[in-house]
């Protein structure tokens, strides 16, 4: 697939058209400070979640952002923009690409082991935007209630070893965020 961009792009007016092709089998590498991290994505269990990363992913969003949140036990979440910024530390996990969309929760797609791959959001449904997080243990508590679009399928090894830097009241004072370097889209017929 092309680069839609060659630099970052932290903030759009509107949510993406649809890029991708729900037919289509799409996997996403991330490059993180820890090493790679390979995903297959849902296109048909999440076309708008799966689009929405896509797109981010093409127009370098992620690139230079961090896990900002990694809890033991639980899961590594990234794809805040604010967190490319040091300066912006406080507001780690706050920020989003300029629009929101809603879960795409589907019965059967739980979140029942690790390495599921999530769609964060706020208190409301509708409140999705860039970040996701991926599961470092099963969380089946989630199933239901956020949106599933994608597993691990290599590096896994790579999650356990993200510094955690929460305890799931909040951040552990003194600890780092790993960073994201970029996320690679690959698509396959």
């Amino acid at each position: 697939m092309p680069e839609l961009t060659q630099a970052p792009v932290r903030s759009f007016a509107s949510a993406p058209a649809q890029i991708i092709d729900a037919n289509k089998r799409y996997r996403a590498v991330l490059k993180t400070s820890q090493g790679d991290v390979t995903l297959d994505l849902y296109p048909k269990v999440a076309p708008v979640a799966v689009n929405n990363f896509v797109f981010l992913a093409l127009n370098h969003f992620y690139d230079g952002t961090r896990f900002h949140r990694v809890i033991e036990g639980f899961m590594a979440q990234g794809g805040d923009p604010l967190s490319a910024d040091t300066a912006q530390q406080a507001r780690w996990g706050t920020g989003g690409p300029g629009y929101q969309f809603g879960a795409e929760l589907v019965s059967g797609v739980r979140f029942d082991k690790a390495g599921v791959l999530g769609m964060a959001r706020s208190q409301s449904l509708d409140s999705q935007g860039s970040q996701f997080f991926i599961t470092v243990a099963p969380a089946d508590f989630l199933s239901g209630n956020y949106t599933v679009f994608g597993q691990v399928i290599s590096g896994q090894d790579v999650l356990n070893r993200l510094q955690r830097n929460d305890t799931g009241s909040g951040l552990i004072a003194g600890a780092g965020a790993d960073t994201l370097l970029g996320v690679q889209i690959l698509q396959e017929q």
